[in-house]
């Protein structure tokens, strides 16, 4: 599959709108089983919003989980016949199945189908992706920094968290 086309609006010197860019994700990074398309991420909340963007925001190393406070929005591509690693995350992350089929895998050994159009808000739990078709399949993904609770953090399994690290290392 081709990166993802990202438009990118701002402001013109007289304040009224414009597209200030139009063309593929700048950034991928391909790794076994699937390919990650950065399209945007924020620093914080509220996310600044200046007439242009000061620097190119996916231009720092592609990692999970966004900065503190931040944002993530990316395209996975998952190849046919594909598994993640199980994983988990500290974020909120809002996954949109925009084609093919993928099968969301839990820790307590349960299994989601899911096909184009479905959306799975994941919540800090541990999962895997899996593409069982012979086709690719295509995700997008927005990924909003969190926090566990006391009450939460207090019950989770010591299993350490993969994609907690920047994945161009």
């Amino acid at each position: 599959m081709s990166a993802p086309r990202r438009v990118v609006t701002g402001h013109h010197a007289d304040g009224r709108s414009i597209v200030l860019d139009d063309r593929p994700a700048l950034k991928s990074h391909a790794i076994p089983g699937a390919t990650f398309h950065e399209l945007w991420n924020t620093a914080g909340s509220p996310a600044s919003i200046a007439p242009a963007e000061p620097q190119e925001p996916t231009e720092r190393p592609l990692a999970t989980p966004p900065d503190p406070n931040g944002t993530i929005v990316r395209i996975v591509d998952l190849e046919p016949r594909s598994r993640s690693p199980m994983h988990r995350t500290e974020t909120v992350d809002y996954g949109i199945v925009l084609a093919g089929e993928v099968v969301l895998v839990l820790d307590d050994g349960s299994e989601t189908a899911l096909r184009a159009g479905d959306v799975v808000v994941q919540r800090g739990t541990s999962h895997a992706w899996v593409n069982p078709a012979e086709e690719p399949a295509r995700m997008a993904f927005v990924l909003v920094d969190g926090c566990f609770t006391e009450e939460l953090r207090a019950i989770l399994p010591a299993a350490p968290a993969l994609f907690d690290h920047a994945l161009d290392e």
